[in-house]
């Protein structure tokens, strides 16, 4: 084991494992949601496979994002020494994992339920496109966050297949919009990091085509708005006292954000991409697992 724990290292961090964080709990509280006629619990296997789903849609992501980019990353001083340029893990073998971890999303699929099986490949192309788009369009934020909603509507799918009603199917797309709008404010900020790598070297992004200060400004609008949408959820939800502290919470966590963003320099970007939007998942899975669980008086169903 003591062997194993070095390469298990190399690759949880060439996927960027931890980041999981960000993804996860907004689909693991759509599951619930979803659920919430058995308290939020759909069954181990349904739980269990949308985990496994979930872990490789993500490393087929990730890896497919590490082949693409391989040459800007060694190029790029900030990501010289990630794991491709510098030879720890070879191209091939970063090969066979994006193809083996797709091939893993679709037998996910194919076990949850015909629909989620049906969609899985249109998945895998929308969630491999982001890494593509930076060398087309300044909006590559808005890619990366349309790959991140896909892990709540995927969730949500995945427990209630094509069994849906109309106001579920507007809760779902209110979730939706809240990972897209919240993804592409904070994308923003941790893009500020490669402004000058990025616009010596013809990668497009808000940032590059409006300059930092606007396109901070632009992804505190989008805060703004993913703020309202969080609310609006909760209450098509009829959540209560529980949701409205985490909202609260969420929404102290966004505001530091940007105050760190515009008042601190380059190496305080890393707190406020990471642990701070943590947080916020962390916090938006508990406080809508409790009012699922409970009512909004915390009875117990």
């Amino acid at each position: 084991m003591a062997a194993m724990l070095p390469l298990i290292r190399k690759w949880a961090e060439f996927v960027k494992l931890s980041h999981t964080v960000f993804a996860l709990p907004f689909a693991l509280a759509a599951m619930a949601v979803a659920a919430r006629a058995n308290r939020g619990w759909p069954g181990w296997r349904t739980f269990a496979l949308i985990l496994a789903a979930m872990v490789c849609a993500r490393t087929c992501a990730m890896s497919f994002n590490r082949i693409v980019d391989r040459k800007f990353d060694a190029l790029n001083p900030r990501t010289a020494k990630r794991h491709l340029p510098t030879g720890q893990i070879s191209l091939f073998t970063a090969v066979m994992l994006c193809a083996l971890s797709a091939g893993g999303l679709l037998a996910a699929s194919f076990l949850l339920n015909p629909l989620c099986f049906f969609l899985s490949p249109l998945a895998l192309v929308v969630i491999c496109f982001y890494s593509l788009t930076k060398r087309f369009t300044d909006y590559t934020h808005v890619f990366l966050g349309l790959a991140l909603a896909l892990a709540p509507v995927g969730a949500w799918l995945a427990v209630k297949g094509s069994d849906l009603s109309r106001d579920e199917i507007v809760q779902m797309s209110v979730l939706a919009a809240v990972v897209v709008l919240w993804l592409v404010g904070f994308d923003i900020i941790y893009a500020l990091q490669d402004y000058d790598f990025d616009r010596v070297h013809g990668l497009r992004s808000l940032v590059v085509a409006w300059g930092p200060k606007n396109a901070l400004q632009a992804a505190f609008l989008a805060h703004l708005v993913m703020c309202g949408l969080l609310l609006a959820f909760g209450l098509l939800c009829g959540f209560r006292f529980a949701y409205l502290i985490g909202w609260l919470i969420i929404v102290g966590c966004l505001v530091l954000e940007h105050w760190i963003a515009r008042r601190r320099g380059l190496n305080w970007i890393n707190i406020a991409f990471f642990r701070l939007n943590a947080l916020v998942s962390a916090v938006f899975l508990v406080v809508t697992v409790a009012e699922v669980v409970f009512q909004g008086g915390f009875r117990l169903r």
